[in-house]
């Protein structure tokens, strides 16, 4: 009886390993739907983060409403053990519309371990910063432009003189919008398979 049962769960492990194994290929038609499918994620992700983002700083819908464009990154998962490492996707609009699609990587050195997850969102009020984070090949915070990371007020709204530079970021995680962060380092390229 015992031999049996280990038998079985040989033969379980067995076939749940080798049914990940297989020797097809994607085929270009299911690249091209799994690749609208992300789109579309990663557009029902970036409402839901302006949504939160409103929620919390309500003087950020009139920024964007105003601002030449906005990449939104829903979410940017970071890990570490003594090296961190973030990785996020997100989508540039501009007056709502979608341009393009972006990805944004991290990385730090330090005494830091486990994971978390927060969500980015910058917002180009000024049409030269616009215009050179569009024509880059990559574009690095804090080498290539700086981000003023928005101070919002006790009622929600921003400080007033972050709010007149190039571009303004935010930062929320679960907890709601994070205050003091640096987001220096970060790198944005286009993420040329979507």
């Amino acid at each position: 009886m015992r031999l049996n049962r280990l038998a079985l769960t040989a033969a379980l492990a067995a076939s749940a390993v080798f049914a990940g194994c297989t020797t097809t290929l994607p085929t270009t038609a299911n690249t091209q739907a799994s690749a609208a499918q992300q789109r579309q994620s990663i557009n029902s992700a970036a409402d839901e983060t302006l949504n939160r983002l409103y929620q919390q700083a309500p003087d950020s819908r009139a920024l964007i409403q105003r601002a030449h464009a906005v990449l939104v990154f829903p979410e940017v998962l970071s890990g570490a053990f003594v090296v961190g490492f973030e990785h996020g996707v997100g989508v540039l609009r501009v007056k709502g519309a979608q341009q393009g699609y972006y990805t944004t990587t991290g990385g730090s050195i330090g005494w830091q371990a486990g994971a978390q997850s927060k969500a980015m969102v910058l917002v180009f009020t000024d049409a030269a910063a616009y215009e050179k984070f569009r024509n880059s090949n990559g574009w690095t915070i804090g080498a290539d432009a700086t981000v003023a990371v928005a101070n919002i007020g006790a009622n929600g709204s921003i400080d007033t003189q972050t709010a007149r530079q190039p571009v303004v970021g935010f930062v929320l995680n679960n907890g709601g919008l994070m205050a003091g962060v640096s987001i220096d380092g970060t790198r944005i390229a286009r993420a040329n398979n979507l």
